[in-house]
This record gives structure tokens, sequence and C-alpha cells, in this order.
């Protein structure tokens, strides 16, 4: 059967009312999405005929006791929906660096639950048990190349355990597939029906060939990165989420109010969702969204925000510092408060570097993140003034000294000089703050080159 876009699930409907009833539902992709999706096509079942929906968490339940429940037969009068949220069932090693990027990024953004979610289906991906304190850091790299699909990292792995250890065991997938293949093409009780949900698919497996063949997939997945093509589908998707939301309360939205929602909250279906509802209450009587109400209302959230300045800061990329710095004054932080994060960034920075220059105990830019953490760290929180300032999760601390000695204390000096001369001419100079901070930053990025 042909593969169902989200956008085409008015068809997907008009088939379900037409021909014969499918038993298997796939929705795969953007996780919210798919959610979405699913509550739809279950309404509908539901809707045909009535019965119960039985939620299964597939990142804890065993195929094999799915597999099981859904042969039975059961007691209960009409459809029986066993609703499978956040299946492993399609992982496979060619996956590997894909979640392995997506988790990664999830931990440097303080997401840790997203992250605890993408490092589990890693290691279900191989069948890899969870437990204990050391899983990923005891993977040797010959092994995780054969078990990932892709090189070992050369970093600490440090965080990846504590995360999982912190969530705690759960069940790998468990090798059934020709098992599930042969239920499928036998078929399942006449009122028993598998709605299923997955964030990562791999289209090549034989299993998701069975799904497409006996029943109905529906692709949920939205373009990453920030290609135009991309952001075009984000933005698409972003509106599509703000309208249907806000329609529920009998409210519009300006398009300008839209646009700036967007660069706000960013590609985040479910946070769109939610602000829309905010928005929605707070508004009471108004019939339309304005970008006065998005102003008041929505806000990105100031600490990211800070944080990616700084990044594209010691990164010396230009376009993204300036654009970065216009949204969070356009979000009405104030200037003194950009200047006072750039300055702990950059005192940050000289002390790791002067650290650097201190001997024992010695600093090495090859050193690895092993050595960085159980030899040179110790060793220098003995001998330093400066202990506070070492305190954190030691891969943080060791990207942070990396980052340091990028610099030369001499451009860092200059920039703590031109960063208290921008600072007097805020308070005083009869200029917009937004010249002065754009004409400090290219002027630091133009200095620590």
């Amino acid at each position: 059967m042909t593969i169902y876009k989200r956008i085409e699930l008015d068809t997907l409907f008009e088939d379900m009312r037409t021909d014969r009833q499918q038993q298997i539902y796939l929705c795969f992709g953007e996780r919210y999405l798919c959610r979405q999706t699913a509550d739809q096509i279950q309404k509908k079942l539901l809707d045909h005929k009535n019965g119960a929906v039985h939620v299964i968490d597939g990142s804890v339940e065993t195929d094999s006791r799915i597999l099981s429940r859904l042969l039975s037969f059961s007691l209960l009068p009409g459809l029986q929906i066993y609703r499978i949220e956040d299946s492993q069932l399609f992982l496979s090693r060619d996956l590997g660096a894909e979640i392995w990027a997506k988790a990664l990024n999830a931990f440097q953004r303080d997401k840790q639950t997203a992250a605890a979610r993408h490092l589990l289906n890693l290691l279900n991906s191989t069948s890899i048990s969870s437990q204990g304190n050391r899983v990923f850091s005891d993977i040797l790299s010959d092994q995780w190349q054969k078990l990932f699909g892709f090189a070992r990292p050369k970093e600490d792995l440090s965080w990846a355990d504590d995360i999982i250890s912190a969530t705690g065991a759960a069940a790998p997938v468990d090798g059934m597939e020709d098992r599930m293949i042969s239920a499928i093409e036998r078929g399942f009780p006449a009122d028993n029906v598998l709605l299923l949900t997955a964030e990562h698919v791999d289209k090549r497996k034989r299993l998701f060939t069975q799904f497409n063949k006996h029943g109905a997939v529906i692709d949920c997945s939205v373009a990453q990165g920030s290609s135009r093509a991309a952001v075009k589908e984000q933005k698409s998707v972003i509106r599509e989420m703000a309208l249907k939301t806000l329609a529920e309360f009998n409210k519009t939205i300006e398009p300008k109010a839209l646009e700036v929602l967007f660069e706000r909250v960013g590609f985040y279906p479910v946070a769109v969702v939610m602000e829309m509802e905010k928005l929605a209450l707070f508004t009471e009587n108004k019939s339309q969204i304005t970008r006065s109400d998005i102003d008041l209302m929505v806000s990105r959230t100031r600490e990211e925000a800070l944080f990616e300045l700084t990044d594209y800061l010691g990164k010396r990329d230009q376009s993204n510092t300036l654009i970065t710095l216009n949204n969070l004054i356009k979000d009405g932080v104030h200037s003194l408060a950009i200047l006072a994060t750039l300055r702990n960034y950059l005192r940050k920075m000289m002390i790791f570097r002067s650290l650097q220059n201190t001997s024992p105990p010695e600093w090495s830019k090859q050193m690895s993140p092993h050595k960085f953490q159980n030899i040179y760290l110790p060793a220098l929180k003995e001998t330093t003034v400066w202990s506070k300032m070492l305190k954190g999760h030691p891969y943080a601390l060791y990207m942070s000294f990396n980052k340091a000695a990028d610099f030369s204390i001499d451009s860092l000096k200059k920039s703590l000089t031109i960063l208290l001369e921008a600072e007097y001419r805020l308070k005083g100079a009869p200029l917009p703050p937004r010249i002065i901070l754009e004409e400090l930053m290219i002027s630091l990025i133009s200095m620590t080159k």
C-alpha cells in the first residue's frame, strides 16, 4: 500500500470508510504529530464501532508480551485497540548516528527526558541492557562500530551513563521480528486493532514492509535542519498547529504574529499548542491574536538564548551571533543583562586559559576526556583557588577548557576592556543599545580570531 502523508489523513479516513477496515496502523516521525495523528485514527475507529483502548508504553513493554495480547481473544465487547506508544520495533543500527546526535543535542540543551528517550532507543536498537553504571563507557571502539553503525565518540561518555543510570532499566527489544511478521500474515482476532507510534523507523526492515502491505502507514516526519526547504516545512506545521488550536476557541491570529511565534518557540509542535491555548485564554473576548499579545505572553527561554549567544561568539559565527543578539533584544532582555552574560563568559574563559598556563598539572589540547576527568581535573582542584569554578559535569568542563584554549590571554584582556567601554557607552552615549551591542559583537569576534 501507499504510505500516507500526515496531511493526507482525509484520504485515509475515506479509505477506512469505503474499504475493509485495517487492523494495523503505524504513525512514524515527529513524536507529538504521531500522537496527534493516532488520536484522530483512534476516534475514527471508535466512531465506527464501540470498543476499548489499551495504551501500552512500547519503550518498556516487551514485544513478545505485546504480541501475546494482540493474538488473544478478549472477553470485552467491541473493538480492542492496542495503542503502542514509542515503539521500538523498527529500530536498527542504521539509525544509530541519527539517534545519538539527537540525544547529544538534547543533553546539551539540558532536556534530560528527551536525551534519556533517545539513549534508550539507541540501546534497544541493539538489545543491550540498560543496567549498570557505565553502559556506554564500557563499550570498546570496535564493538561500538558493530553495535551502533558509527564510530565511537572520542569525548567522555559519562554524561550518557549518568542519564541511563538515573532513568532505570528498560526492557530491550527482544528480537521477535519473524514472529510478528508471521502473526501479521496469519491475521489478528477480528476485533483486535494495532495502533502504533514510533519516532525512529528503518524503512528497510522486513517488518516495516509487512506493516505497509497489510495495514496503513502514516508518515508524520518533518524535515530537520535550517535549509530553506526545511524551515518552510516546519513553519507550515507550526501554522497548522496554531490555527487548529485557536479554531477550537473561535479565534484567529495575525500573520505577522504567527511569524514571531515561530521565531520565539521554534519547531516544537507541543510547545506551540500550549502557547496558543495560553494566548486564547489570556485574550478572552478578543477574536484575533495580535503581535502585542505575542510580545506580552510568549518569549524564548532567556537562559537558552543567552547560551546560544555565547556559543556562537565562541565559534566566531558572526551571522548567528548577531541574529541571536537581535532576538534577545526583541524579547525584551535588557542590554546590561546581555553584557553581564558576556562578561561572565569572557571571565570564565580567561580563568580557564590562565589555569592551562599553570603547571603542574600540565594542560594539553590533545588531552582525552578520560584523562581530563580522572587525572587533570582532580589535580587542578587541589592546586588552585578557583575550585568553585570547577564544579559541574566533567564533560561540560572539558568542553569549556577546550574552548578556552582557542583564546589568548591578551585577546581576552582586550575583550574585557572593550566590553567595559561598551558598558560606559550604554549608560551615557545617546545611541540605540542595539548599535552599541552589534558593534561590540563584531569587535569581539574579530579580536578573538
